[in-house]
């Protein structure tokens, strides 16, 4: 006996989500044979997202296994200590600080105001 029939079923929430949107969109003079059919095309549309958002998953649950099993033999690993090398003090910020402080004392002296 097989474990799984051929023919999917579909959830009644799905079914009435399917016909929500259908009655939605129903014009004027169609009628209710009309209405299913196009709520069960749309039921088959949220069908086939909910299948390919399964699919998705999946690959991404195996994703994540796989990141985690690589991630876990490294710990076994001894750890290797990182050395912090001090930044390289730049003589910039200096040169144009004494700079600045001679191009104000070169301004004052020309313009008189130094006393």
């Amino acid at each position: 006996m097989a474990k799984y029939s051929k023919k999917a079923v579909v959830s009644d929430e799905t079914r009435d989500e399917a016909m929500k949107i259908a009655r939605g969109t129903q014009k004027p003079g169609q009628t209710k044979e009309q209405t299913k059919l196009i709520a069960q095309g749309i039921q088959k549309g949220i069908d086939l997202y909910k299948k390919q958002h399964k699919v998705k998953a999946r690959e991404l649950d195996k994703k994540l296994k796989k990141a985690t099993v690589s991630a876990a033999p490294q710990p076994t690993q001894p750890e290797a200590v990182a050395e912090i090398t001090p930044a390289k003090n730049s003589k910039l910020p200096w040169i144009l600080l004494l700079l600045s402080w001679l191009c104000f004392g070169v301004y004052f002296f020309l313009t008189g105001y130094a006393g």
